[in-house]
């Protein structure tokens, strides 16, 4: 199934996260920034900040910028998966 750009950048973002690449409490690069990375338009990056907003992965700060949230979500992969902690 063909993916938008919005969706690859997301889940390449969520596997920054998820890795602690980008760890809980820290910055995303700016839009811009991720704009110039993934050789996109800013609205394109917009839309994959707002799918990890909605998802409960990042908050954005107004004038501040997009961080990660202290405690993560379960990624979609795992839920329902039927593993017992």
């Amino acid at each position: 199934m063909a993916q938008y750009e919005w969706q690859r950048i997301a889940h390449v973002i969520e596997e920054e996260i998820r890795s602690g690449r980008i760890p809980p409490g820290g910055a995303l690069p700016s839009i811009t920034r991720l704009a110039e990375t993934h050789g996109v338009a800013d609205r394109t990056i917009r839309r994959a900040l707002r799918d990890l907003r909605e998802r409960g992965l990042i908050e954005t700060l107004p004038h501040k910028g997009s961080f990660v949230v202290d405690a993560l979500p379960p990624s979609a992969a795992t839920e329902g998966d039927g593993a017992v902690d």
